[in-house]
């Protein structure tokens, strides 16, 4: 089940925290629950990618990118996602979730997250992202003209530039499997 309550309190908690520009990184606290495990009784690699959304909705609250969503009744999604999983997380872990946006290509906004315990990194992911309309995806400058920050357009690190290059050459839609005869 999503975790709706985590998600309000998260909404909460950051509700008045500081505006924040687009290279800044929101910072949360977390902590792996019984029911995020799997049956290996670690944080469960989908949960992680659920849990993520609790850094990463009040990362868009506090840049603004939220209240324009809002006012322009667009949405947000997740166009790809490439992870990392390194360390394990435990039943009642506390984690500290680093979220920040990494820069734009015209049309998807790639964001990096990660969850870090006692300074060492655990997993991490990128995400490329799209703000959709009734048409669509609408064009990054779109949004960011919106939002009053027409001028953020940093390059994309060397390495996220190279995984859109290889998500570009990804045949879609993917071809069928061959199947397991009986």
């Amino acid at each position: 089940m999503y975790p709706f309550i985590r998600m309000a309190w998260q909404m909460f908690k950051h509700r008045n925290d500081p505006r924040l520009g687009f290279e800044d990184v929101h910072v949360s606290q977390h902590y792996c629950l019984p029911w995020d495990l799997d049956m290996w009784r670690e944080l469960n690699n989908g949960r992680t990618l659920t849990l993520f959304d609790l850094g990463r909705i009040p990362l868009a609250m506090r840049v603004g990118l939220a209240d324009v969503l809002r006012r322009k009744r667009w949405g947000l999604t997740m166009a790809g996602a490439t992870v990392r999983y390194r360390r394990r997380v435990r039943a009642f872990h506390k984690v500290e979730m680093h979220s920040r946006a990494l820069g734009h290509d015209g049309r998807f906004i790639y964001l990096q997250q990660s969850m870090w315990r006692g300074g060492e990194a655990l997993n991490s992911v990128v995400y490329r992202s799209a703000v959709t309309g009734k048409n669509g995806i609408v064009p990054v400058a779109e949004v960011l003209e919106a939002m009053g920050a027409t001028g953020w357009n940093p390059p994309l690190p060397d390495w996220v530039q190279a995984w859109a290059d290889v998500e570009a050459m990804r045949q879609w839609p993917p071809e069928d499997l061959p199947r397991e005869s009986a």
